[in-house]
Formats: C-alpha cells, structure tokens, sequence
C-alpha cells in the first residue's frame, strides 16, 4: 500500500477518531496526541490494513484502547469526562441557560453510567454507528449493545426526569 492508498483509506474517519479520543480523555491536546499516535500504528502497520474489513471499526477500537490506557496511566489520573458540542446562536438568553443547564445535568448522569455504557451511547447517539460497527469497536454482540444501550438511555431518561421534576439526581 503506498502513501496515497492509505491516506485515502484512513483519512475519512480521522475527525470520528479525534471526538472519540476527545471524549474519552476531554482534552483536546490529548484527542491529538491520541489521533497522531493512532495514525503513526497505521502507518506503521499499513501492510495489514488491507486484510481488514472495516479499517474504520477497527481504527476506532484502537483508539477506545490507546484511549483507556492512557485514562489508566498517572498522567491522565486527573481527566474527567466531558462532551459539549452544540450551540444554536439564535436561542433566547433564557432558552440558553436553560439548555446549557441541561446539558450540563445531562452530562454528569452520562459520567455516572457504566464505562460500556457510556462509550456505546458515544459511539451511537454522538458519532452515529451502527450495531454491527460497534460490535467491532467494543468486541460485543449486537444483541449485548442493543441492549446496554436500551438500559443506558432508560437509566437517563428516569433520572433526567426526576430532576427536572423533583430536582432529585
């Protein structure tokens, strides 16, 4: 594989291999540094490349593992995890607080979930994957997603509405 083969094959998804990175690590200099190492395995690695089905699925499950590795290490002890990519400019300055307020409980309950879980809500609700994609990413069965997925999204709703309602979280 030359140089223009690969970049063709893996340049499609290096902004899915970034916000995941950034996702998990919430630094946007680490979701780099993650990206760069990612991109230098597979070019390290680009003989093999081509005997993979899905060079993206499999892109993005080396980047959940360099990623949790480096959650594991010392240096990246202090990280939370955090996701805010939306606003809408023409909102009113109510409308606004009230979202980001949202959001912000939102994001804290999503902290609160399971690791599996949340990183399937990532996969599926943020990035848009399918089943089967993230099957590969996170070695499970479909079926075993749909249903973490099912119990997460419940998990939130339930707890999302108590606070809205209640202000209990």
């Amino acid at each position: 594989m030359n140089q223009q083969e690969f970049l063709d094959t893996v340049l499609p998804f290096k902004d899915k291999v970034f916000r995941l990175a950034k996702r998990l690590l919430v630094s946007s200099d680490e979701a780099e540094d993650a990206t760069q190492e990612l991109y230098f395995k597979l070019w390290k690695n680009k003989s093999k490349i081509e005997s993979y089905d899905n060079v993206e699925a499999y892109a993005m499950m080396m980047t959940k593992n360099y990623c949790l590795d480096q959650l594991k290490s010392k240096r990246a002890s202090n990280l939370t995890l955090v996701h805010s990519n939306y606003k809408d400019e023409s909102e009113r300055l109510e409308s606004k607080i009230e979202y980001r307020d949202s959001a912000s409980i939102l994001r804290n309950m999503m902290n609160a979930l399971p690791e599996k879980q949340r990183m399937i809500i990532q996969l599926r609700d943020v990035e848009n994957y399918e089943y089967d994609e993230i099957g590969e990413i996170m070695n499970m069965e479909p079926t075993a997603i749909r249903v973490a997925l099912s119990r997460a999204r419940k998990t939130l709703r339930e707890k999302f509405i108590k606070k809205q309602n209640y202000g209990i979280g």
